[in-house]
């Protein structure tokens, strides 16, 4: 390994800690922490026992071949997406302070996973168009 990957990696991680570092101090300055932490918590545990399984099952019974990386890779990116707007989905309607949540939260979730589903097509249809000009064929 060159000097200038080992500066790099250590530079990386030095900036890695002090952003970790200023997370969990800014954590500690809001209202219940502890509640913060819970959902933290609560939001890997459901990674992990919720939606890579679901990814993983589904990808292997729905999609065979080459398409099964894509798939999955585009199914976790919608699990995390609707992971972190689970709380102002599940929270609709009228609030006191009209401010706090202004925007269309399901119509944005939804053009979200629409763009994931275009991306994905795409990247799929990349890869297939590379493979034919290859004249790899294999796996399909």
């Amino acid at each position: 390994m060159s000097a200038g990957v080992t500066v790099f990696r250590v530079a990386a991680g030095a900036a890695g800690l002090a952003l970790l570092g200023e997370g969990v101090s800014l954590l500690w300055d809001v209202p219940g922490p502890g509640d913060v932490l819970l959902w933290l918590a609560g939001a890997v545990a459901l990674h992990d026992a919720l939606i890579a399984p679901l990814v993983l099952l589904i990808g292997r019974l729905l999609v065979r071949g080459r398409l099964r990386g894509p798939v999955r890779g585009a199914l976790l990116v919608a699990g995390a997406l609707t992971l972190v707007a689970l709380p102002p989905l599940l929270r609709p309607g009228p609030r006191a302070n009209p401010s706090v949540l202004p925007l269309d939260y399901p119509r944005n979730w939804l053009i979200t996973l629409a763009a994931v589903a275009a991306v994905t097509v795409v990247y799929a249809a990349a890869r297939a168009v590379l493979r034919a000009r290859r004249g790899d064929v294999r796996g399909q």
